[in-house]
């Protein structure tokens, strides 16, 4: 099997996990400590990146050359994360993964302003029909605008900005280093929060996100076990991408991240009873083509660069 195809496996495989993950979560996370699931999370991908390391005899080494970035990063993540996961207590997981799907176009304006990498019109043509497509879904008014719409935008922004932050500083720090940074600041981040909640340092007044204070449990098992298969499906998830993107090509993977789009469409529909109206269908479709255009652009553009400078 060739490297691409396995590559585009992976992604299948980390995109379905992903998808176990973003249900059980929208159905425990009323009852469920949400800080609770992303502290285990962090955790267990920490456990298991180190044991990685050590059995496949790999230098363990988990410092950073770029210490403010990387924990810049890691806060990025969490508080991006736990923003799109509070948006699915009055979003569908369609309409939230669709949203957090224009993170190319978010990608392609910090490489901009970050990396300095030039935009010619094909790609900004790309964007402005991935930002209409945002608008069909999200459909804002003021008359009844869903704020929690925004929140996977937020999280889209938080990812596109970490990932090239994660490409600047790729010449000293590996994936596994930038990997357990991630980790580590949710950990931390989660359990100071945790704390800081439990002695009323934070509190929160609305009612529609009381459920954010929601006390640890050990012991309910109806809550427990759902923690436990959602931190083991979301670090299976990001291990299966990370591998994915160090054996194949960025060109050929990308595309098929968008699979869980249809994940979504169906566990919403056969579980939750989610419908996507018409427009948000058609704005679906849109940041698919937008993303999937940007990524096609970006392989064409590598080619000719390496074309380029190995004449």
């Amino acid at each position: 099997m060739g490297k691409d195809r396995l590559g585009i496996l992976l992604i299948l495989l980390g995109m379905s996990f992903f998808s176990i993950q973003d249900v059980l979560i929208k159905i425990i996370i009323l009852d469920a400590s949400l800080l609770q699931i992303l502290v285990f999370r962090a955790f267990l991908g920490t456990i298991i990146l180190a044991c990685f390391l050590y059995f496949t005899k790999r230098s363990i080494n988990f410092g950073s050359a770029y210490p403010a970035i990387a924990i810049f990063r890691g806060i990025s993540f969490f508080i991006g994360f736990t923003l799109f996961y509070v948006s699915l207590t009055k979003i569908s997981l369609a309409e939230a993964n669709s949203l957090f799907f224009v993170n190319p176009i978010f990608m392609t304006i910090f490489s901009v302003l970050i990396l300095k990498h030039s935009i010619g019109p094909h790609r900004l043509g790309a964007i402005v029909v991935g930002l209409i497509g945002t608008l069909f879904i999200v459909k804002p008014s003021f008359n009844n605008f869903n704020w929690y719409m925004l929140l996977p935008l937020i999280t889209a922004i938080s990812y596109a900005l970490g990932m090239t932050l994660s490409k600047m500083t790729s010449d000293k720090d590996s994936s596994f280093q930038q990997s357990f940074h991630i980790y580590l600041g949710g950990f931390i981040f989660g359990t100071l929060i945790s704390i800081a909640i439990s002695k009323n340092f934070i509190t929160i007044e609305n009612e529609q996100l009381k459920f954010l204070t929601n006390e640890w449990t050990f012991i309910n098992l109806n809550l427990i076990i759902p923690m436990l298969i959602i931190a083991v499906t979301g670090t299976i998830g990001i291990f299966s991408l990370v591998s994915a993107y160090r054996i194949g090509s960025p060109q050929s993977n990308a595309p098929f991240e968008y699979v869980l789009l249809i994940y979504s469409l169906f566990t919403g529909y056969f579980i939750f009873d989610e419908v996507p109206d018409n427009l948000s269908l058609f704005g679906m479709i849109l940041i698919i083509l937008s993303g999937v255009y940007i990524f096609i652009r970006e392989s064409i553009k590598d080619k000719l660069i390496a074309s380029f400078k190995s004449r």
